[in-house]
């Protein structure tokens, strides 16, 4: 496959990637699915924002610039030792490397949150804060009842801080493909792109 043709690829692969990412984020804001009533009741790392910006806003610009790549008409100037094609897929490792701190970022954040727990309501008297410790209720069920509400918070929590870990993990996969494909277009060039002028001109 060709180094545009392969930059697309991944480019598409991260937009929908980057929507899952910021949508679990955003439910995070509801524990439970509900409605809190005191902001200073939700986990700090949901204020972290790992999946906003880690995953979404960091990798944005990189799945745009991805796309763009095969687009770009270089067939000009095929021969060129400076050809635009390369800077472009050099340019591409840039923000590759971005996605790559971006998704860090999330996957950090998720990977601290799963092994906290959640903060919620632990005494009838109003105390909220974090019951478990060290993930010891990642393997036992009924460390949960700790959590008096909101009403399925660690199921809740559980869930989209693991799918933010597991977006953020592909997105770090995807985006250290790209460093590799970006760095072989800026040597090679794009294989399609330098092929188009090899005969009686582009088609």
């Amino acid at each position: 496959m060709c180094t545009g043709s392969c930059a697309k690829c991944l480019g598409g692969t991260l937009i929908p990637l980057t929507v899952c990412g910021f949508l679990a984020n955003i439910l995070l804001f509801f524990p439970g699915g509900k409605v809190i009533d005191n902001n200073d009741h939700l986990s700090n790392e949901v204020w972290y924002f790992g999946g906003i910006l880690g995953n979404g806003v960091l990798m944005i610009f990189p799945a745009l610039v991805f796309l763009g790549l095969k687009n770009n008409d270089c067939c000009g100037c095929c021969g060129n030792e400076s050809c635009g094609k390369r800077f472009a897929m050099f340019t591409s490792t840039i923000f590759a490397v971005i996605g790559v701190l971006g998704a860090g970022y999330s996957f950090i954040i998720s990977a601290v949150s799963i092994n906290r727990g959640p903060k919620c309501l632990v005494a009838k008297n109003g105390t909220w804060s974090y019951p478990f410790q060290d993930g010891d209720y990642l393997g036992n069920n009924d460390l949960w009842t700790r959590c008096l509400e909101p009403v399925d918070v660690v199921p809740w929590h559980l869930t989209l801080f693991s799918i933010l870990l597991i977006i953020g993990a592909v997105q770090i996969l995807i985006c250290a493909i790209q460093v590799i494909n970006g760095l072989l277009g800026t040597l090679c060039g794009d294989c399609q792109c330098c092929g188009c002028c090899q005969g009686d001109g582009p088609v």
